[in-house]
């Protein structure tokens, strides 16, 4: 499919390519959907194999955006960037600042923060060129560790749901991927008693997780068929798919990954497997709450942002109840909720208003 075609599909404005010869720099922007307001999503580093994932993937990551951020009750549109390069050895001052002047260049219409593989610290490069930035590090600073209390809340909304219990004691919870909101999410499951059973390509996040919170480890490709009661997908998206669901043996999927699901229909199959799916975009909107505190007119409030994230809990209830009630997948009934409030504003915004 032509990536026009993926455009109009999806339902995306803008699809922008950022070449800097000198820095190296290899970007793209995506932004989906700006009704609500300038596009709000972050930027992810990733050594792609070729041009086609890198375009899907912020195709795919961009619209997510739109639907979180309705989601969240934000006033900000869906965008998102991927630098393609490898994190450990490609980063420089140079460009970061060269991609913060391609995010400059766009007016406004997207505002970009951390993500997969970038840093406050990297963002800071970014702040150099543009203010279009969140997860400043003069203001909230890194939002894995509030996106990981996000993730934490779903899981006990997913956990109340499913078991009639939102404790945690004793259940076992299968983490795949320990990155910077994984490994936040473990201290949380952690500290209530859960039994953690983890993995991730990289061993030395593996060794961490087993000294910190005496978890079990397993090889990438085992963690889908160990048996547990809930599997937290905290790395990269579409690892929910036709090869992967036949092997899941759990009840509750409620993980911190952006676009868990290969396609909507797999939100059906584990419907159909009586399995509760916790929507990826509901449960890991913290960071993006955290990031639009910034810009609140009054300024950044950490006990404000908390106490939005952890609303979670009653947003992701709410869902469960639509979508038993309704007889739809979970997935289903979250787009309905972002879709109906976009569709609405829209709507309003039809009528001219002299600014």
């Amino acid at each position: 499919m032509g990536i026009f075609e993926q455009m109009e599909k999806f339902g995306h404005e803008q699809l922008v390519f950022c070449y800097d010869k000198a820095s190296g720099l290899k970007a793209i922007i995506g932004i989906h959907n700006t009704t609500l307001g300038p596009a709000l999503g972050g930027s992810r580093m990733w050594q792609y194999q070729n041009e086609e994932d890198a375009v899907t993937d912020v195709l795919r990551l961009s619209r997510g955006m739109s639907y979180k951020n309705s989601a969240m009750g934000l006033n900000l549109g869906g965008g998102k960037a991927v630098i393609w390069g490898n994190a450990k050895t490609d980063k420089s001052e140079e460009l970061f600042r060269a991609f913060g002047r391609f995010v400059q260049s766009l007016g406004g219409r997207y505002i970009t923060a951390e993500d997969v593989n970038t840093t406050v610290e990297d963002m800071n490069y970014v702040l150099m060129e543009t203010d279009a930035v969140g997860g400043r590090g003069d203001q909230s600073g890194d939002p894995s560790p509030v996106t990981a209390f996000g993730v934490y809340r779903g899981v006990k909304a997913a956990a109340k749901f499913a078991f009639g219990t939102e404790s945690l004691k004793g259940k076992t919870v299968a983490v795949q991927g320990l990155g910077k909101v994984g490994y936040h999410l473990c201290e949380h499951l952690h500290d209530e008693g859960a039994k953690l059973i983890v993995t991730d390509i990289n061993p030395e996040s593996v060794d961490r997780a087993v000294r910190d919170f005496k978890a079990t480890p397993v090889a990438p490709n085992e963690i889908y068929g160990v048996a547990c009661d809930i599997y937290a997908p905290c790395a990269l998206g579409a690892t929910l798919n036709d090869e992967t669901i036949p092997q899941l043996k759990c009840k509750v999927v409620a993980g911190a990954a952006n676009n868990q699901l290969q396609e909507l229909r797999h939100g059906d199959i584990l419907k159909e497997k009586g399995i509760l799916y916790t929507p990826d975009y509901v449960i890991n909107g913290g960071g993006v709450v955290n990031v639009a505190e910034e810009f609140n007119p009054s300024g950044y409030n950490r006990d404000r942002a908390y106490a939005r994230v952890a609303t979670i809990y009653d947003k992701l209830m709410n869902i469960f109840t639509i979508a038993r009630e309704r007889d739809i997948s979970t997935a289903r009934a979250a787009d309905l909720m972002a879709e109906e409030r976009i569709s609405k504003i829209h709507n309003l915004k039809r009528m001219y208003v002299a600014e």
